[in-house]
């Protein structure tokens, strides 16, 4: 009987049901449950372990950068405003589900890329499929995309991803073939997908950007319609926590 039980739970795609029935079984007759509440047992199982398996398979495609969390930022480092900026874009996942962005603002070091990664691990965690790029690869594969005569099915295949990171924007070059197909993606993915982006320019500099202040006008304006703003200032985060770690060596 287990043999066959076994089969068709494998025919029913039921993995979980399939290693656990046993032992739920011998638990239920110990503590006499009726099938009502083994079932539903066996069913809490199987969504938990997809669940696991879910996060498991998007945090690889992700691609985020390594060792970025929450659990290792210091948030104690930020301003209170900042602060709860971040921790109300960590603890609510509702502006994934309409179109919205989050903007993340400062000089270089001050903790942008890892306060993006950070989010989209958790954003992962609440069943938000997200995908990560530098602001030159993501150019780079659109840029190709566009030789080939694929630029719209590329950014269609990006659709998937409720959330794209796109780190350091203010690195790609301003050159009308860049920058051009840079546009079209952000056109593209206007109140249709999230966005996080990362930059050390403010708007006021996005000019050296983009090749004309229409163009520059009209990307700010998709991005910031949905949008939270971030801007973080002070000393490198980067710089305060490698003087922090001399310190401790002293």
């Amino acid at each position: 009987m287990p043999e066959t039980i076994d089969l068709l739970l494998k025919e029913l795609k039921l993995p979980a049901f399939s290693r656990h029935y046993q032992r739920h079984q011998e638990q239920a007759i110990e503590k006499g449950y009726g099938h009502v509440r083994y079932l539903s047992g066996l069913c809490e199982q199987e969504v938990a372990d997809r669940y696991q398996k879910r996060v498991q398979r998007w945090t690889r495609e992700a691609a985020l950068p390594p060792g970025k969390s929450f659990a290792n930022l210091k948030l104690e480092e930020f301003s209170a405003s900042e602060q709860q900026l971040i921790i109300a874009q960590k603890e609510h996942s509702a502006w994934t589900h309409q179109a919205g962005n989050v903007l993340l603002i400062g000089p270089s070091g001050v903790g942008k890329s890892h306060i993006a990664a950070a989010l989209a691990s958790q954003l992962i965690e609440q069943n938000v499929r997200v995908k990560w790029f530098s602001a030159l690869a993501l150019v780079q594969t659109l840029q190709q995309a566009k030789r080939d005569l694929d630029l719209m099915i590329a950014m269609t295949r990006l659709d998937k991803y409720q959330v794209l990171v796109i780190d350091d924007i203010g690195y790609v070059k301003k050159s009308d073939a860049e920058t051009q197909v840079l546009f079209e993606f952000i056109a593209h993915r206007y109140e249709s997908g999230s966005l996080i982006i990362t930059s050390n320019q403010p708007f006021s500099h996005w000019d050296q950007i983009f090749p004309d202040t229409m163009m520059t006008v009209a990307a700010i304006d998709r991005i910031i319609h949905h949008a939270t703003i971030i801007e973080i200032e002070g000393d490198s985060y980067r710089r305060k926590q490698s003087l922090k770690n001399c310190n401790y060596s002293a």
